[in-house]
């Protein structure tokens, strides 16, 4: 795919390239597109390449403290979103799945102890 072809962020609210990302679905927060830096270069586009990119051009007179900061992290495309303190923020967002199963005449705890 060449980087100057638009793509599709997500599928259902999800980041299918990253094999344990969390689900956005539900959450109420949106996918945010990839947005270029101040830089030049893509953030949040999944290749992790630019020609623009510092790594792409590095030498000795490059200060590393250059790659550092919010202008490198994408708000919602990030592998910072796969540690479990994150994947846990994003689940406290998502909204309950239905009612539980109950049988209004039938305790189902008896006997369970």
């Amino acid at each position: 795919m060449s980087k100057g072809k638009k793509t599709k962020v997500s599928i259902e609210d999800t980041l299918p390239h990253q094999i344990n990302s969390p689900s956005w679905k539900d959450t109420g927060i949106k996918m945010k597109e990839p947005f270029i830096n101040k830089y030049g270069v893509m953030i949040g586009d999944c290749f992790y390449d630019s020609d623009a990119s510092p790594l792409n051009q590095w030498s000795d007179e490059i200060d590393p403290a250059i790659m550092s900061g919010e202008q490198w992290v994408h708000p919602t495309n990030d592998i910072g979103w796969n540690t479990p303190e994150n994947r846990e923020l994003i689940e406290s967002k998502r909204k309950p799945f239905g009612v539980p199963f109950t049988h209004p005449d039938k305790d189902m705890s008896y006997n369970s102890d």
